[in-house]
């Protein structure tokens, strides 16, 4: 975590809390092996955590995107369609930029969690 200094530092993260915290996810999702967790951040930031392993543990599948279509909204609206995407996590700024595109892009008809994170979320 980087926290106000800018200079990243290592956090230690016992196992037993790591499991704890994706129990709570995966019931608080009523996470499935039916779910398709759209895994998108890079790995120097904590939501990959719950990315990879929260649908590991749930016998869920993984969705790693590729980084191109990371930085390209319609691409990775596109993307999400094509695999049935049914979890994702977006910062606001990005999920503005990924809601105007499934409007005129793709639908995304099984997404059905989206998780927001690391700024404020505008009410519209």
């Amino acid at each position: 975590t980087s926290g106000s200094t800018g200079r990243p530092k290592g956090v230690v993260v016992p196992h037993g809390a790591l499991a704890n915290h994706m129990a709570w996810m995966a019931r608080y999702l009523t996470l499935t092996p039916d779910d398709r967790v759209l895994a998108r951040t890079s790995t120097s930031f904590d939501a990959s955590v719950w990315e990879l392993w929260l649908p590991l543990m749930n016998g869920a599948e993984v969705c790693v995107l590729p980084d191109d279509a990371n930085r390209d909204p319609h691409a990775l609206v596109t993307w999400m369609s094509r695999f049935d995407v049914t979890v994702a996590q977006f910062v606001p700024a990005h999920l503005t930029l990924v809601l105007a595109e499934a409007v005129h892009a793709a639908p995304l008809p099984r997404l059905r969690a989206v998780l927001c994170g690391g700024e404020p979320l505008p009410r519209a």
